[in-house]
């Protein structure tokens, strides 16, 4: 298979080349060259959001070793910014490749959420396919429109991805909780401890995507862990155990985080409280298609301890997108609530 990436130096798109590549797979990667791709792939080197961006793309061959036609079985995307850059690389791409593949996220649908929803559940309204930047949610399901217009309804797949953790996460949910957890010392958890999460491995969402285009999926998929593959206290503890730091987790009831001004999902990565529209909302998703066709979870401790691995690779100092929210408790804030003082009730609970 004849894959290429646009983007691919970064967590999803540099999962997919590796997987790609596992499989034997021939990769091309069309990058702006601010970071290193993984080896053996091809490069097409271009900035999409700039006047001729797509320039590389629209040869008729590659340069380099191997160098061939540049027609490809499959493009994956994904961009989450202005759906015009979906759009035009897209139509580009139209002729030169068999299958769309664009990562895009269950933000896409409208909420207030039931939890249990599937890929019939109502939408927002997406950005116009040439938009600018306008919101997330509206962004990415104009990105859906684009690679849907480009590439038709039966060549294009739209993978709703949910909460994605795991090496090279450049957002710094897991990353921040690993580093929190590896000071040691008493620890805020979020409880209550059996919070059921849904996420995905990056490799895993990697993999199903490259099954998927092996079998010639096409349309919507929601694609995160089936619900309840992970709890909080599963995830919070397996970072305990593989950093060996002395950290003491103490749970915490939501009543008194909330009551105490904490943000859940930034203050606190991953976590959501419990009955809440956002946690119904972003784990409470219907991924029985994407089960049926191919999609397996690795265990929450082997994704904890491949991030760490990877966090400590860097020196300790993951890398984290500068066009995203900072993210992680201010440790006084953490200190005032452990200590009592988050709503005047008592000190939290804590366990080993």
């Amino acid at each position: 298979m004849r894959l290429l990436i646009l983007g691919g130096t970064e967590f999803a798109g540099r999962a997919v080349a590796e997987a790609a590549l596992a499989r034997g797979w021939e990769v091309t990667v069309f990058h702006r060259g601010r970071h290193r791709p993984p080896p053996g792939v091809r490069e097409l080197l271009g900035d999409r959001t700039a006047p001729g961006g797509l320039a590389a793309l629209a040869g008729d061959t590659e340069s380099g070793p191997g160098g061939g036609s540049r027609t490809w079985d499959a493009v994956v995307d994904t961009w989450s910014a202005a759906p015009r850059a979906v759009h035009e690389a897209a139509r580009l791409l139209a002729d030169r490749a068999a299958r769309h593949v664009y990562v895009s996220s269950c933000s896409v649908y409208a909420w207030p959420l039931s939890p249990g929803y599937d890929e019939n559940a109502p939408l927002v309204q997406g950005a116009a396919a040439d938009a600018e930047q306008t919101e997330y949610a509206r962004d990415k399901r104009g990105g859906e429109l684009a690679a849907a217009a480009a590439f038709g309804a039966q060549g294009s797949l739209l993978v709703r991805a949910g909460l994605i953790l795991g090496p090279y996460e450049n957002i710094h949910r897991l990353p921040w909780w690993l580093g929190r957890i590896a000071r040691g010392g008493p620890v805020l958890a979020p409880g209550p401890r059996e919070l059921p999460l849904q996420y995905i491995d990056v490799r895993d969402l990697a993999e199903w995507i490259l099954g998927a285009v092996e079998q010639g999926l096409s349309g919507p998929r929601n694609l995160v862990g089936p619900p309840g593959h992970a709890t909080m206290g599963e995830l919070l503890e397996a970072c305990v155990r593989v950093t060996g730091s002395d950290a003491r987790l103490c749970w915490t009831a939501p009543e008194v985080i909330l009551g105490a001004g904490i943000s859940p999902w930034t203050e606190l990565p991953v976590w959501l409280p419990p009955d809440s529209d956002l946690h119904a909302g972003l784990y409470g998703v219907d991924v029985s298609r994407a089960v049926r066709e191919g999609l397996r979870c690795r265990p929450v401790a082997q994704t904890v301890a491949d991030t760490w691995e990877w966090v400590r690779s860097t020196g300790g100092d993951a890398p984290r997108r500068s066009d995203r929210p900072a993210v992680g408790l201010d440790p006084a804030v953490e200190r005032k609530v452990l200590a009592g003082g988050g709503d005047g009730g008592p000190a939290p609970r804590e366990i080993s």
